[in-house]
């Protein structure tokens, strides 16, 4: 894992919410939009999360993104 590699998974992650109707994702269906593995899509979230583009919540003990 490198720097290179979590801002790829960052732009995956930021593609299947722009795609999808509501900018808004579960977890789940964020790992299945992009096949990442959980600890990537960790990795993407944090790195998303810092430059202050999505919302994660938690909605009946599921995580759920969101663009901001």
């Amino acid at each position: 894992m490198n720097i290179e590699s979590i801002g790829t998974w960052a732009g995956e992650v930021y593609k299947a919410l722009e795609n999808s109707d509501t900018h808004m994702l579960g977890l789940k269906l964020v790992k299945k939009a992009t096949k990442l593995k959980k600890d990537e899509i960790m990795a993407a979230l944090g790195w998303l999360g810092r430059e202050g583009k999505i919302v994660i919540a938690t909605k009946d003990e599921d995580i759920v993104i969101s663009l901001v």
